[in-house]
C-alpha cells in the first residue's frame, strides 16, 4: 500500500500558523502509476478545482489537517468526504495546502479505477448543486424550466405562423409533439422548483446555514 511519512504532520500544523482553518496535503511527486492513477487524479483534481473554487492540487490526499470548528457540522454523504476541503471553505474557512511526502505501495493493489473516477465525478456534482443551490432550488430547476419552455413556445408559434399564414398542415409534424412536449416539461421543471422550496424550509426551519467566526462584545 501507499503510505504518507508521519514526520510532514509537523509541517501541517505549522502551516495553519499562517491563518489557516484546513491544511491540505499535496502528493506533487506521486508514487503511483502513471496511467491507472496518476492521470485520472490529474482529470479529478483539475474538475474538482474549477468546479469548486478551492485552489488546491490534490483533493483525494488523505493527509490533512483541520480546525475542530471547520469540520463542526459537516455532513458527509456517499463518498464525499474528499471534498471536505471544498466544504468548509463554502462555509468561509481558509484553505491551504502544503507538498508532503508519498512513498510507493509496498503490498495490497489499488481500488482506484474508472468507476471511482465516475463515482467522484457525481459527488462532485452532488455537493456543487448543494452548496449553490440547497437554500434556493428553485433558481436552479426554474432556470431549466423557463428555457425549455420558452424554447416549446418558439417552436409552436413557429408552427401556428406557417399554418395561418403559409397554409401548411402542421397536425402531424413531430415538432409539434416537440414543442408541446417542452411546455409541459418546463412547467413541471418549475412546479418542482416550488415543490424544492417548501422542502427546503422544512430541512433549513431549525438549522444554521452560515457559521460565526467571533463574536464582539
Amino acid at each position: 500500500m501507499t503510505y504518507f511519512d508521519p514526520r510532514d504532520i509537523p509541517g501541517l500544523l505549522e502551516k495553519m500558523k499562517e491563518g489557516f482553518d484546513v491544511v491540505s496535503g499535496w502528493r506533487r511527486d506521486r508514487r503511483d502509476p502513471l496511467l491507472t492513477k496518476k492521470i485520472p487524479s490529474k482529470i479529478s483534481n483539475t474538475l474538482a478545482k474549477k468546479l469548486t473554487g478551492v485552489n488546491i492540487n490534490d483533493f483525494g490526499c488523505t493527509l490533512k489537517a483541520y480546525k475542530r470548528e471547520a469540520l463542526e457540522g459537516i455532513e458527509l454523504i456517499g463518498e464525499t468526504h474528499r471534498y471536505i476541503p471544498a466544504l468548509v471553505a463554502w462555509k468561509g474557512f481558509s484553505v491551504g495546502e502544503l507538498v508532503v511526502k508519498h512513498h510507493e505501495r509496498m503490498r495490497g493493489e489499488t481500488k482506484y479505477n474508472i468507476h471511482r473516477l465516475l463515482k467522484g465525478f457525481l459527488d462532485l456534482v452532488n455537493i456543487k448543486f448543494w452548496a449553490h443551490y440547497s437554500t434556493r432550488p428553485l433558481h436552479f430547476f426554474g432556470a431549466i424550466g423557463l428555457l425549455m419552455s420558452a424554447f416549446g413556445f418558439l417552436v409552436d408559434t413557429y408552427l401556428v405562423y406557417l399554418k395561418i399564414f403559409e397554409n401548411q398542415a402542421i397536425g402531424d409534424r413531430p415538432l409539434l409533439i416537440l414543442g408541446v412536449l417542452l411546455i409541459i416539461v418546463g412547467l413541471q421543471f418549475i412546479i418542482f422548483g416550488f415543490l424544492s422550496e417548501v422542502l427546503t424550509r422544512i430541512y433549513y426551519s431549525n438549522r444554521r446555514i452560515y457559521e460565526i467566526e467571533e463574536k464582539l462584545q
